[in-house]
C-alpha cells in the first residue's frame, strides 16, 4: 500500500470516489468538494489549501482521508478561537494546522472514506497515521478531525486524539403521520404557539414550493444566490459559496439538493438551501429579501420538518448552534471532533482544557434537554432515545 497527496478533490476520479463508503453524504462527495475548490469557496486564496491523502494498493484507492492545510480557521467551525493566543504565549505558532472536515458546514458526516468491501479497521488507521505524519512534516500545530461520525470516535481516540464535545440541535423522525402528529407531543402552550407562528405566515399571502436540484433553472439560482449573499452581508458575515457553486453543485447532486421558497405570485422571495441523503436532511443556507414574522422558522425549520415526514427521513440537522430551534421540537444532541497536538506541552494544556469543558458541555446538552417543548413523557422518552 502506499500514500500519496492530492491538490484537489478533481486529482480523484470520479470512478474512484464512488467506491468508497461515504454512506451518501452529500458533503463528503466528490461534487461538492471539488466544485468548492474549483470555485474559490475553499482554495488556497481561502486558506483552505487541498492536501487529501489517498491510500492505494497497486493503483486502486482502498482510503481517503480529506484535508486542508490552513492557515486561518474561518469556515471550519473548530472553535478554536482562543488558541492561536495560547500557542502564541507558549512561544510557538499555530498555524498552519490541519483540518479533516467540510468547508463552511459543521455537519456530522464520514471523514476517514474507505472503499466499499474493505476492512475499516485494517484502512482506516493508515490514514490516521499518514495525517499525523503529514502535520509533523508540515510544521502543523495539529491536526483536526472534526464532527465526526460515532464511528470513528473510538478508532481516533485510540490513535491519541483528543476528542472534544459539542452540542447541536436536531429533530428526529418518530414515525411521525404528518406534522400535527408531531406538534401532538407538544405541551398546549408551546403547541399553539408554534402553530400561531406558522398562521401568520400562511396569512401573508406568500405561497411555498420544494424544489430540488433537477427542477430549478439558472434564473432562479441566480435569485437564491442573491437572497443568501445579501442576507450573509446584511447580519455582517461572509457569503463564502459564489454564484456559480450552487448550480454546479445541485447539476451534480440532483436531488439531494432541495430549496424551500417563498413566493409572491412567481416572484421568489426567500429560500433556504438544504441538502439530503437517503436518511438525513442537512439546513445550510437562508436568504430573503422581506420582514415576514415566522418566515425564517417556516423555510428552514417547519418545511423541513414536513419534508422529512413525507419522505420518510429519520433526522433533520439544520446547523450549528441556535438555542430557538429547541422550541421547535429540535433535540440537543452531543457532536464529536477530534484533535492531534504535535507539542507535548500544549497537548497536556488542550487535554486539561477539553476535560473541563466536557462538564459543562454535558451541562448544557442536559439543561436544554430539559427545555423541549414536549410533554413530560414524551420528552423523557425522545432523552432516552437518544442516548
Amino acid at each position: 500500500m502506499e500514500i500519496s497527496l492530492h491538490a484537489g478533490a478533481d486529482e480523484i476520479s470520479e470512478s474512484d470516489w464512488a467506491g468508497l463508503d461515504n454512506g451518501g453524504d452529500p458533503f463528503a462527495s466528490r461534487a461538492f468538494l471539488a466544485i468548492a475548490e474549483r470555485v474559490g469557496a475553499s482554495g488556497t486564496a481561502m486558506a483552505w489549501q487541498a492536501q487529501h491523502i489517498a491510500l492505494r494498493d497497486q493503483g486502486r484507492l482502498l482510503g481517503l482521508l480529506p484535508l486542508y492545510l490552513r492557515t486561518h480557521s474561518f469556515g471550519d467551525f473548530s472553535r478554536d478561537w482562543n488558541w492561536p493566543g495560547a500557542w502564541r504565549q507558549a512561544g510557538l505558532p499555530y498555524y498552519p494546522k490541519l483540518v479533516s472536515g467540510i468547508p463552511y458546514t459543521p455537519s456530522p458526516g464520514p471523514r476517514l472514506l474507505v472503499r466499499q468491501g474493505a476492512d475499516r479497521r485494517d484502512m482506516a488507521p493508515v490514514l490516521v497515521k499518514a495525517a499525523q505524519a503529514l502535520a509533523g512534516n508540515a510544521g502543523a500545530s495539529s491536526w483536526q478531525c472534526l464532527f465526526v461520525e460515532e464511528d470513528d470516535r473510538a478508532l481516533l481516540a485510540a490513535a491519541g486524539l483528543l476528542m472534544r464535545r459539542g452540542v447541536q440541535f436536531h429533530w428526529f423522525n418518530r414515525g411521525f403521520a404528518d406534522f400535527d402528529d408531531f406538534l401532538a407531543g407538544f405541551t398546549s402552550a408551546k403547541r399553539k404557539k408554534l402553530k400561531r407562528e406558522r398562521r401568520a405566515v400562511s396569512e401573508s399571502g406568500l405561497r411555498l414550493e420544494v424544489r430540488h436540484g433537477d427542477e430549478i433553472d439558472g434564473a432562479l439560482w441566480q435569485t437564491i444566490h442573491r437572497q443568501y449573499r445579501n442576507t450573509f452581508i446584511r447580519y455582517g458575515n461572509h457569503p463564502a459559496f459564489p454564484a456559480e457553486f450552487f448550480p454546479q453543485v445541485a447539476h451534480q447532486l440532483g436531488r439531494q439538493v432541495v430549496v424551500f421558497l417563498a413566493l409572491a405570485g412567481d416572484t421568489p422571495m426567500a429560500s433556504a438551501i438544504c441538502y439530503r441523503d437517503s436518511e438525513t436532511l442537512y439546513g445550510r443556507h437562508w436568504g430573503t429579501e422581506i420582514g415576514i414574522p415566522g418566515l425564517h422558522f417556516e423555510l428552514c425549520n417547519y418545511q423541513g420538518i414536513e419534508y422529512c415526514i413525507r419522505h420518510g427521513l429519520r433526522r433533520f440537522e439544520p446547523g450549528a448552534q441556535g438555542e430557538h430551534k429547541l422550541a421547535r421540537g429540535f433535540e440537543p444532541v452531543p457532536t464529536w471532533s477530534g484533535f492531534w497536538i504535535a507539542d507535548p506541552g500544549m497537548r497536556r494544556a488542550v487535554a486539561d482544557f477539553i476535560a473541563r469543558e466536557d462538564a459543562a458541555m454535558q451541562d448544557y446538552e442536559a439543561e436544554t434537554a430539559d427545555r423541549l417543548p414536549f410533554r413530560r413523557n414524551d420528552r423523557l422518552a425522545a432523552q432516552d432515545s437518544n442516548q
